[in-house]
């Protein structure tokens, strides 16, 4: 399946589509049971052109778990939901049985990890905010084995139908997005960027939006550790994610005609960035 967005918007890298499926690409990579990886390594891999996989057992880390909506994956967390929820904010230093966990796990973590864990990521005020934070994501589990990543040019939509588009994208496409997300709806509001993981920004919560009557498109990488992984694969500080349910990435595609993206604005800023 070809795109006429990624064509007007000339992406660096394909568009990716999200399935679920209870079979997986032969050739797909994924990650070893019990490994820790970033499930957005998987998203970056398909958009470099090559399918990749998860399942309960290899998505990699616990938030990606819960982000590609296999459950509430938190309370598998060393020291359970508790033990993640100060992880999350000042660490599991002062927790009562935090240090004993710690050593337990340390020959398992990386140094960086192992103080995140002690000390926090400090990426939410307390552990009780935390816990109102897990309490407000969009947890599901989906209905299939796998979350499958593949590019989009891969996809025949006449034989399946992905959950979702995922761009990487740099400012001024992003912009372009947002204003054709809204170009055909009459109102402003088409585009969310809620505080979540970066997977989770590409799994559970357009997965939220697509079972509504008109969804939204999802920004992304707004999660900075998610942001200094997907650098590492990407060698560019400049992406975000523009995650479109699949229903919402159609009416994007049948409205580049005639739109702002063949006028002399767009164009200009397509001039500037070559």
């Amino acid at each position: 399946m070809e795109s006429a967005i990624a064509q007007a918007i000339q992406l660096k890298y394909q568009p990716v589509a999200l399935l679920w499926s209870d079979e997986k690409p032969a050739d797909a990579m994924q990650f070893a049971e019990g490994k820790w990886g970033c499930v957005m390594w998987l998203v970056v891999h398909a958009a470099k052109g090559k399918p990749a996989v998860a399942d309960k057992k290899t998505f990699g880390c616990f938030g990606g778990g819960v982000g590609l909506g296999f459950g509430n994956q938190y309370k598998n967390f060393p020291g359970g939901e508790e033990g993640f929820c100060c992880f999350l904010s000042c660490g599991n230093a002062g927790r009562e049985g935090g240090m004993e966990t710690a050593e337990k796990i340390k020959p398992f973590l990386t140094k960086e990890s192992h103080d995140n864990f002690l000390y926090g990521e400090r990426y939410i005020k307390s552990p009780e905010l935390v816990e109102k934070f897990v309490r407000s994501l969009p947890l599901m589990e989906i209905p299939s084995k796998y979350v499958v990543f593949r590019p989009l040019s891969d996809i025949d939509p006449t034989r399946e139908k992905p959950q979702s588009v995922i761009f990487f994208v740099n400012p001024d496409q992003l912009s372009a997005l947002t204003v054709l997300a809204n170009y055909g709806r009459g109102d402003n509001e088409n585009v969310i960027i809620p505080y979540a993981a970066g997977c989770q920004t590409i799994g559970i919560y357009p997965y939220r939006e697509a079972q509504s009557k008109n969804p939204r498109a999802v920004v992304g990488l707004t999660d900075l550790s998610a942001r200094v992984y997907v650098r590492k694969q990407l060698g560019d500080s400049h992406f975000m994610t523009f995650t479109a349910p699949f229903a919402l990435f159609e009416e994007m595609e049948q409205d580049v005609p005639g739109s702002f993206l063949e006028r002399h604005t767009w164009q200009s800023l397509l001039h500037e960035n070559k």
